[in-house]
């Protein structure tokens, strides 16, 4: 009996303690609409190839082995192109913290080290001179150089070296893939007369340039039509379902269509802006024929399940011009008429026209 009455006196004390414990819980939660953070008990630990918090770092020079470079700086939380006013849009910085956060967590596939390698090494991986350079510097000062060369042959994975470290690592193809998707946008929006971030220059209407683009869809008179790179990055028109398990299909593009396709894709890579009308929220896309796009094109990544870019063509504007935006908080723009005709003329050129 004495047990028994020492156990309901726990019970009696226990039970409101908890209560309270989950009603400050759930005050947390109403509170601030997430489960409390513990960033102060739980420190960060890299795994990846560079040994910084990504949100260390403060400058990014991004270069490529043809020539091309940008210089991104971290200031007051938002990221800028250097000799360019204004913060980037959130597409371009969405893929920029991902390159920074994937090469500080994600771990080597293969560790080549210095025993394995030669000084003909470097030229056989695609790293001398690398295909692209991304040097991350942080608030005090240090930097790491993280060079990114060929695919392996299996196509699966980027050689990749760090600047001062003896040694070649196998990461991830989608790790190289996000430095090179990053370092195409910031150059898009710089242009070559350096325009305002954005406004996009009043120059190019796509945020990323079909080199980088793998996967296309078209959504048009309701049907969708998929266009896919093959192995050796050669358009064609894909039917039927296009979610594969790895290896069990190999598609070989037909030369003729992918002629076509690419000569259409690539006049379309410099689809131009020809004026801004400016946000338009909800209420307002039906005045610009946007609630119901008459076109929506969607660009992917290699290895991407989201879109690069979801591009929507709505009304005309005029008998030359027709609305379209970049959803889903894009301004509202308006482009030559013959943009979203070059669309649906492919459509129809590979037989999936309405």
């Amino acid at each position: 009996m004495t047990d028994e009455v020492a156990t309901r006196g726990m019970t009696r004390w226990l039970t409101p303690l908890l209560a309270m414990c989950l009603a400050a819980l759930l005050g947390i939660l109403i509170a601030s609409g997430q489960w409390p953070e513990l960033r102060s008990k739980v420190a960060f630990a890299p795994k990846g190839l560079a040994i910084i918090a990504p949100g260390d770092a403060r400058r990014l020079e991004i270069r490529s082995d043809s020539g091309s470079s940008v210089v991104l700086l971290r200031k007051g939380g938002a990221w800028t192109i250097e000799g360019v006013d204004g913060a980037v849009p959130s597409e371009l910085r969405s893929h920029l913290e991902t390159a920074l956060r994937l090469v500080t967590v994600s771990e080597p596939a293969r560790e080549l080290s210095a025993t394995e390698l030669t000084a003909a090494s470097f030229a056989a991986f695609g790293l001398d001179p690398p295909a692209t350079v991304a040097v991350i510097e942080t608030a005090d000062g240090s930097t790491t150089s993280v060079n990114v060369g060929t695919l392996n042959p299996a196509s699966t994975s980027h050689y990749v070296r760090i600047a001062g470290r003896p040694a070649v690592y196998l990461m991830p193809r989608h790790v190289g893939e996000e430095w090179r998707v990053t370092l195409d946008m910031a150059r898009r929006l710089r242009g070559p007369t350096g325009p305002d971030a954005a406004s996009r220059g009043k120059s190019l209407l796509l945020p990323v340039s079909m080199a980088q683009v793998w996967a296309l869809e078209i959504v048009f008179a309701g049907k969708l039509t998929r266009f896919e790179r093959d192995a050796a990055g050669n358009w064609f028109r894909h039917l039927g379902q296009h979610n594969h398990a790895a290896g069990n299909v190999v598609h070989v593009a037909d030369p003729e269509q992918a002629r076509i396709i690419d000569a259409a894709l690539r006049a379309f890579d410099a689809a131009a802006v020809e004026t801004r009308v400016g946000p338009a929220g909800p209420s307002q896309l039906a005045r610009y024929g946007l609630n119901l796009p008459s076109l929506i094109l969607l660009a992917f990544a290699r290895d991407a399940a989201a879109p690069l870019a979801r591009l929507e063509f709505g009304a005309s504007a005029d008998s030359l011009d027709r609305y379209a935006r970049l959803a889903p908080d894009g301004a509202v723009v308006t482009v030559a008429e013959f943009e979203m005709r070059r669309l649906t003329e492919l459509l129809r050129a590979v037989g999936a026209g309405s």
